[in-house]
């Protein structure tokens, strides 16, 4: 089993769940608004403090938990839907899971 988190812009959810849905096998998926910068390298000098504890942008996190079989198809579809073009579109990785399970029980009947 693998796990692929994504971090994407918000504006991309509603498109990339679409496409996602539409896979045959998708298993599901768990979303988390979050924020986020890119690296330093990557922004304009910033000339007051405020402009440092500012910098952080609105974000989607993804997390699904996949099949081997399912993850590379999972992941590319992410890539392709969730990209604009632009810093700042994301990341896509993929880890491996030892072990996962539902968590699930069923209530008893009437006694």
């Amino acid at each position: 089993m693998k796990e692929i988190k994504a971090i994407i812009r918000p504006n991309k959810l509603s498109a990339l769940r679409d496409a996602l849905v539409a896979l045959p096998d998708f298993p599901g998926m768990t979303v988390s608004k979050v924020e986020g910068c890119s690296a330093p390298s990557r922004h304009v000098t910033r000339q007051r403090i405020k402009d440092e504890l500012t910098d952080y942008s609105p974000k989607v996190r993804i997390e699904i938990i996949a099949p081997d079989a399912e993850a590379e198809v999972i992941f590319q579809r992410i890539t392709e839907v969730a990209q604009t073009g632009h810093y700042g579109d994301g990341l896509v990785w993929i880890t491996e899971v030892e072990k996962a399970a539902f968590v699930f029980k069923t209530m008893p009947g009437p006694v």
